[in-house]
């Protein structure tokens, strides 16, 4: 449930920055994410051309059952270049493209929610309106997928949409909320992420603490400070990995906590991410924290 799920510009502030940035903070759901991992070795393999946008779009319109779920994977590839979701007269043909995919495979729905959510933001009203209508998909992933959306639509008043969300047993969906309601500006959300930092699942706290961080809220440092400890995060991830995938999902925990504290300047876990700068047996997590201290340096000098 990537989401679940999807950056920008280096001189824009992680905290302040679109929330198609926020996977540089926040733990995604696997449901968003995976979704596409898992298809990407074997069918990228096979569509390795020069189409455009148009092209897959009308792929999804037109083209048979097991060629439009493809087009649209690739089309929500596509859209990670900033040039493409640039293009606002997509919009339209996206939105389209996912009301119309109402009855079809759900996976046509993952991919098309995927690619709205990577439109530079704010969404139109039409595009929000349709998201918001998925959110009774049948179909757990599509909600997920739509959820996600929502979150990078940029839109406030979005949060009051998705709060009531959290109620329900799915943590998948519970985690994909706080990552949302994280993502969105404003602060309507806070109540709900301060009672998100008690869920049972780890991985909703985790998203939590990050959420908080990024709204300047110290309430989330106790978590974040778990976040940072390589014993406790080994001991609650329990993920099986391919061993030819480059995925550490320890280190992507450590490292969503690192650029969390840092981005909160909070002088208490400076100690730890020191630490984790000098001794960690993953590069990937030194380096972040090397590039955490620097940051928390640079903003002491300000």
């Amino acid at each position: 449930m990537d989401k679940l799920v999807e950056r920008e510009s280096p001189t824009r502030s992680p905290l302040v920055a679109a929330p198609a940035l926020a996977v540089q903070f926040f733990l995604i759901p696997l449901a968003v994410v995976g979704v596409t991992v898992l298809v990407y070795a074997g069918f990228r393999s096979m569509l390795t051309d020069d189409r455009t946008p148009q092209d897959y779009l009308a792929e999804i319109r037109a083209g048979g059952t097991n060629r439009r779920w493809p087009a649209a994977y690739e089309l929500s590839r596509l859209m990670s270049d900033p040039k493409v979701r640039a293009d606002r007269t997509l919009t339209p043909a996206l939105v389209a493209a996912y009301d119309a995919a109402k009855e079809d495979d759900p996976r046509v729905r993952r991919y098309l929610a995927l690619a709205i959510g990577r439109l530079d933001p704010p969404l139109p009203a039409n595009a929000v309106a349709s998201l918001t209508e998925a959110l009774h998909d049948p179909d757990s992933e599509a909600r997920i997928t739509a959820i996600w959306a929502l979150g990078s639509s940029g839109d406030p008043s979005v949060a009051t949409t998705l709060q009531p969300l959290f109620q329900t047993d799915d943590a998948g969906i519970r985690k994909m909320v706080v990552y949302a309601l994280g993502a969105l500006p404003g602060d309507a959300q806070v109540v709900t992420l301060r009672t998100a930092l008690a869920d049972s699942a780890p991985d909703v706290r985790w998203n939590a603490a990050v959420a908080l961080a990024r709204h300047d809220s110290r309430e989330g440092v106790p978590i974040l400070r778990q976040m940072l400890d390589r014993s406790y995060v080994e001991q609650t991830v329990k993920r099986d990995v391919a061993q030819n995938q480059d995925i550490d999902p320890v280190a992507d925990v450590m490292i969503s906590g690192v650029r969390a504290a840092a981005a909160l300047r909070d002088p208490s876990l400076r100690p730890s991410i020191q630490t984790l700068s000098q001794q960690d047996r993953s590069m990937k997590v030194r380096q972040a924290a090397l590039e955490a201290l620097k940051d928390m340096e640079a903003a002491a000098l300000n």
